[in-house]
């Protein structure tokens, strides 16, 4: 293989990764569609943690001892970006489409951007607060073509675009957290870790469900959407993202979330076929230059 071809793979790693990503709303909604909340999420981090486990043992790298302050830090993650993040972002795909929900995802860098300052009063730069601004104007213009909702209607898109967005602020918690951990802790160790503990929390609330629930009115594909949540979602995208990320320089890998809310339209779109509006495409334009705002702060600021 020739060497600009090889150049090309931490990109093309970075561009799954976020697809991957973007697929997850559809999935969700799938999944949403056919499984209690609480079960689909223990199922899915259960196969999850299965997988993670066979990682770690036959990992080259061995595990760090954690100290207090690390294993706290984990179980806040586990707690917020996983436990409290699937659950907002499941209900909240009951209420919305899942085009709405990928570019209000995409929102996160801002979202990070704006709690980095809050709390750990992390400069915010003039590219970043643009970035800020263009990522807010994205998700208000998603909101246009429910001029002609009705009051329940809009009631209901309301409580999902609140339920997603709030997945979203416990998702950049979760970030913010990770800079907290010991650099000796890896990200596969880390991921590991919030997975299992994530499957933890949500295991007596799946088995309430699970023993409630009839498992006949599932088809093949439920199953398949719950595995590949777990699987794809969970693991894949996190072994992808930072394989490329090794590559390349952070501020620019950034970018590639951008990646997200145009691999949710598309497939939204196609799988699910719902309805698509021009205010999606230029809320999705509008989150993505505000992206590329932050990310290029990123690469004009020292010590980063």
């Amino acid at each position: 293989m020739k060497q600009t071809d090889l150049s090309l793979i931490p990109y093309l790693q970075l561009t799954a990764a976020m697809a991957i990503v973007g697929s997850s709303m559809v999935v969700g909604k799938i999944i949403t569609s056919s499984f209690p909340v609480f079960l689909a999420s223990g199922l899915s981090l259960g196969i999850a943690s299965l997988i993670f486990v066979y990682l770690l043992i036959f990992s080259k790298y061995s595990i760090p001892k954690l100290n207090k302050k690390d294993l706290l830090v984990i179980l806040l993650q586990a707690f917020l970006g996983t436990f409290i993040y699937r659950t907002l972002l499941l209900y909240g795909l009951r209420y919305t489409t899942a085009m709405q929900s990928g570019i209000i995802t995409s929102t996160g860098p801002a979202v990070i951007g704006v709690l980095s300052y809050l709390l750990l009063r992390e400069k915010v730069t003039k590219n970043k607060l643009i970035g800020i601004i263009c990522s807010v104007l994205g998700v208000l213009i998603i909101n246009l073509n429910t001029v002609s909702a009705t009051s329940e209607q809009k009631a209901a898109l309301l409580l999902g675009f609140s339920l997603v967005f709030g997945s979203v602020i416990v998702e950049a918690l979760f970030s913010v957290l990770a800079k907290m951990v010991s650099t000796n802790v890896t990200p596969l160790v880390m991921a590991a870790f919030v997975t299992f503990f994530s499957f933890v929390m949500f295991l007596p609330f799946s088995v309430y469900e699970g023993l409630r629930f009839n498992y006949a009115q599932t088809n093949m594909a439920d199953w398949v959407s719950i595995v590949y949540y777990g699987l794809f979602v969970t693991v894949i995208s996190f072994q992808l993202w930072f394989r490329g990320l090794s590559k390349v320089d952070a501020s620019a890998a950034g970018v590639f979330m951008g990646v997200v809310p145009v691999s949710s339209l598309i497939l939204s779109y196609f799988i699910l076929k719902e309805p698509f509006y021009l205010s999606y495409l230029a809320g999705a334009a509008f989150v993505i230059l505000g992206i590329s705002f932050i990310y290029k702060s990123h690469k004009y600021e020292p010590n980063k």
